[in-house]
């Protein structure tokens, strides 16, 4: 029989069953009490300690749950011959500690974030949102159940009239399918279509990721000032291909009409069903120049176009509310897959956006948002030219989207203009990044300026810091 000697606060450090389990487990441990050795009896143990029975047994079947003992008939609890490898016990008592982690580079404060994802969450329809939200709540207890796979019928109704009326999507309701973001959608898409996918080079790192991830085999594409390279497109061997038309991400062009409909021959010509995905993210952030219809509205709604969009930029990342459209020719493929799915959407943020579509507060939320998001574009432009001068420095990509390019004629390089504006406080990421197949073709000295959340009388401070921090001799 053992004696252990355990020290109880009962002034209130923790309940008494909790101390003494947490005592025996670290005698346990250091091999104090050894593999094989039979615990007290729990009345025994009880009346050494002053104890209640109750308190004693806690501690022992949490030492059991945790497998640090056995309970055996007639034997009692006994210790597990496992805890000569745990930590701290017996095999590591001679070992060397852990060196530390090695501490990480000092990195300045970030007083301007330009990343491209960066969103200005003051903008977002706080009053309108949340009073919808809250009427639900109280009015609508039906949407706790589940809803429709897809996503429930009225949104997908108020989207399908919304996306023709502002992006020329020729569908049904019931083409359109509904997710908690784009990520999610892709990852579906990939087991549903297979084979090979052109992606845009430059382009986004993550939807490769995930279509790659699903099954689906990527090849970068080169893009030119048209959009995906088509040529290089039909020599690729891929029968399936991503694009952003409305604003290439990162170069920021649009692709042009005569592309476009190059881009659909080359769908319809085969052999076997090829298919587009058309991502037409920042498509509402358009200030120069009328949109061109998205590539759906002029394939058709049996084209080979899968429209993907996403209310991440024009209302917040963290509402999770992305949708596609499916040709009407892939959707029994669709349903037999995944119509035993459930929708990962809240049922309350579906029916939130669909009344704040129906009732005409979004159209009116994206006129504000263009607005203020001009403003800031045009705020940055100046200030950038006045800090530089119109020959210092190169900008493009300036009609569409939540970010724009800067090219330095001059510059130091792009990695210099990186890490030296990192080091006085802005982060910010350099063009070769995006480039999947070396970036050989990527332009020298040009950066992504990200101005989502970048407020206007901010700007001039910024590039002051840009310049400073580029041009410190100048």
């Amino acid at each position: 029989m053992l004696h252990i000697p355990l020290d109880l606060d009962r002034a209130g450090a923790g309940p008494l069953y909790q101390q003494l389990y947490e005592g025996l487990a670290g005698q346990i441990r250091t091999g104090a009490i050894p593999a094989g050795g039979r615990l007290p009896g729990k009345r025994t143990l009880a009346a050494e300690l002053s104890l209640s029975v109750n308190t004693v047994d806690t501690a022992y079947q949490m030492l059991a749950a945790e497998g640090y003992v056995e309970s055996r008939p007639r034997s009692g609890f006994v210790v597990l011959p496992f805890t000569d490898i745990l930590p701290g016990g017996p095999a590591n008592a001679g070992a060397s500690p852990l060196p530390p982690p090695p501490a990480a580079d000092p990195q300045p404060p970030v007083r301007f974030d330009l990343r491209t994802g960066g969103v200005d969450t003051a903008l977002f329809p706080f009053r309108t949102w949340g009073r919808i939200q809250k009427e639900l709540l109280y009015s609508a207890p039906e949407l706790l159940a589940h809803g429709a796979p897809q996503g429930d019928a009225p949104l997908r109704r108020a989207l399908a009239t919304y996306l023709a009326a502002y992006r020329g999507v020729r569908c049904t309701p019931e083409q359109i399918v509904v997710g908690a973001g784009l990520e999610y959608l892709l990852g579906l898409l990939g087991p549903l279509l297979g084979g090979v996918c052109a992606v845009e080079d430059p382009g986004y790192a993550s939807p490769r990721t995930i279509l790659e991830n699903s099954g689906i085999r990527c090849r970068p594409v080169p893009v030119d000032r048209g959009g995906l390279s088509v040529a290089a497109l039909a020599e690729s061997g891929a029968d399936r291909c991503y694009v952003t038309p409305s604003h290439q991400f990162p170069t920021g062009v649009t692709m042009p009409a005569p592309r476009r409909a190059e881009l659909l021959r080359w769908a319809a010509a085969g052999p076997g069903r090829r298919y587009i995905l058309e991502d037409d993210y920042d498509s509402e952030f358009r200030f120069d120049l009328k949109p061109l219809p998205c590539l759906q509205g002029m394939a058709g709604a049996d084209g080979p176009v899968i429209y993907l969009s996403t209310v991440s930029k024009s209302l917040a990342p963290s509402i999770r509310i992305a949708y596609m459209v499916l040709p009407a020719g892939l959707l029994p493929d669709w349903k037999d897959r995944y119509g035993a799915y459930a929708n990962t959407v809240s049922r309350f943020e579906q029916e939130t956006f669909c009344r704040f579509l129906e009732e005409g507060y979004f159209t009116r939320h994206l006129a504000r948002m263009r607005n203020t998001c001009k403003a800031r574009r045009n705020a940055l432009v100046e200030a950038l030219y006045g800090a530089f001068g119109r020959q210092g420095v190169r900008l493009t990509g300036l009609h569409t989207g939540l970010h724009l390019l800067l090219t330095l004629p001059d510059g130091p390089g792009e990695a210099a203009m990186t890490r030296q504006a990192r080091a006085a406080g802005v982060r910010l990421t350099g063009l070769s990044a995006y480039y999947a197949g070396g970036a050989g073709g990527c332009p020298p000295n040009t950066v992504l300026l990200g101005y989502g959340a970048l407020r206007p009388e901010d700007a001039p401070v910024l590039a002051r810091t840009l310049k400073e921090a580029w041009r410190p001799t100048a």
